[in-house]
C-alpha cells in the first residue's frame, strides 16, 4: 500500500468524522451552506455535509441575566444610581431572528432599559422612587417585551435591585429619620411622664382622703374617750371643769413623753418650763370659773330686760258699751 493512498484514507476518515457534531441541551446550532442559512439544529447528535455545510454559531436557550446600572435624577433633583436586572432568553422558535437580526443583544437591552428608566424616574420624587420601584420594573419589562420580541428574545422579568442616592442625600435622610424617631420617643416619654404624674396625683389624693378620714376617726374616738373620762371623773366627785382640766394636763404630759421618746425630734414645745403644767391647769380653771360667772351675769341681765306689758282695752269697744249702761 502506497503512502499517498494512506494519506488520502486518513484524510477521508477525518472528513467523515467532521460530518457529525453534537448540540448540547438548552442550546441550538445555526448551520449555513456556502454562507447561506440552512437550518437550526437542536440538542443531540447531528449530521452535516463536510466542507459544504458549516456551523455558523451556537445560541444559548437558557435564561440569562443582564445587570444595568443607570444614573438619573428624580423630580426633586436628587441624583441616584439604579441597578436594574433583566432576565431574558432566546425564544426557541425564533433562533434565526435572535442570531441574524441582532449583533449585540446586551447593548440593545441596555439601551432600552436606560430609555425607560430615565423617562419614568424624573416623574417621581425620591421617596416615591423607593415606594414605586415595582412600577418602574413593570414599565421596563413592558417596553422591552414590545421591542425585543421582534428580535426573538423573551423578557422573563425585570427587577430594580438597588437604589443608591448621593451620599449627602443619604446622610440627610438618615438625620431626618433619626430626628423623627427621637420626636416619637420624646412623645412617648412625655405621655409616660403624664401618666405617672396623674397616677401619682390620684394616689396622693386617695392617700390624703384616707388620712383625713383616719384623722376624723381618731378625733371622734378621742372625743368619745374624753366623754367617757369625764363621766368616770364625775362619778368620783370631780366636776366637769376640773375633769376637763385634768384631761388636758394629762394630754400635755403625754405629748411631752412622746417627744422625748424620739431621739431625732427637733420639736420644741413652748412654754417648756417645769411649772408649765401647773400654770396651764390654773389658767384653765380660772378661765372656766370666769366663763361661768360671765354666763350667770348674762342670764340675770336677760331676765331684767324681759318684763310683761299691760293689756290696754280698745277705744272703740268702750264706746259701744256706754249707751247700753245709760239705758
Amino acid at each position: 500500500m502506497s503512502i499517498p493512498f494512506i494519506i488520502i484514507l486518513i484524510f477521508g476518515f477525518f472528513i467523515f468524522l467532521s460530518s457529525f457534531f453534537t448540540v448540547k441541551q438548552q442550546s441550538s446550532v445555526v448551520i449555513e451552506r456556502f454562507g447561506k442559512f440552512l437550518s437550526v439544529r437542536n440538542s443531540g447528535l447531528q449530521l452535516k455535509i463536510p466542507i459544504v455545510d458549516r456551523i455558523a454559531g451556537r445560541v444559548n436557550l437558557k435564561i440569562q441575566q443582564l445587570d444595568v446600572i443607570i444614573e438619573t435624577k428624580t423630580k426633586d433633583n436628587v441624583f441616584i444610581k439604579m441597578k436594574v436586572s433583566v432576565q431574558f432568553k432566546v425564544i426557541q422558535e425564533k433562533v434565526y431572528d435572535a442570531f441574524y437580526k441582532l449583533e449585540y443583544p446586551h447593548d440593545q437591552i441596555t439601551a432600552y432599559v436606560f430609555d425607560v428608566v430615565r423617562a419614568e424616574v424624573p416623574k417621581l420624587k425620591l421617596d416615591d422612587v423607593f415606594e414605586r420601584k415595582d412600577d418602574i420594573a413593570i414599565a421596563v419589562k413592558r417596553e422591552l417585551n414590545e421591542a425585543m420580541t421582534t428580535y426573538g428574545y423573551d423578557i422573563i422579568n425585570t427587577l430594580v435591585t438597588d437604589i443608591d442616592p448621593d451620599i449627602q442625600v443619604k446622610n440627610a435622610m438618615n438625620r431626618i429619620n433619626a430626628a423623627d424617631r427621637e420626636k416619637t420617643a420624646a412623645e412617648f416619654e412625655a405621655e409616660s411622664s403624664r401618666i405617672r404624674i396623674v397616677a401619682k396625683a390620684k394616689a396622693e389624693a386617695e392617700s390624703k382622703r384616707l388620712q383625713g378620714q383616719g384623722i376624723a376617726d381618731q378625733r371622734r374616738e378621742i372625743a368619745r374617750g374624753l366623754v367617757e373620762s369625764v363621766e368616770v371623773l364625775n362619778n368620783v366627785g370631780i366636776n366637769s371643769q376640773e375633769a376637763s382640766a385634768l384631761i388636758v394636763v394629762t394630754q400635755h404630759y403625754d405629748t411631752l413623753q412622746a417627744i422625748g421618746a424620739d431621739a431625732n425630734s427637733n420639736l420644741i414645745l413652748l412654754p417648756n418650763s417645769p411649772q408649765a403644767g401647773s400654770d396651764m391647769l390654773n389658767n384653765m380653771v380660772a378661765s372656766f370659773t370666769a366663763s361661768n360667772q360671765v354666763g350667770e351675769m348674762m342670764k340675770k341681765t336677760n331676765k331684767k330686760v324681759e318684763k310683761p306689758k299691760p293689756i290696754q282695752p280698745q277705744s272703740g269697744y268702750e264706746d259701744d258699751i256706754q249707751p247700753d249702761v245709760q239705758q
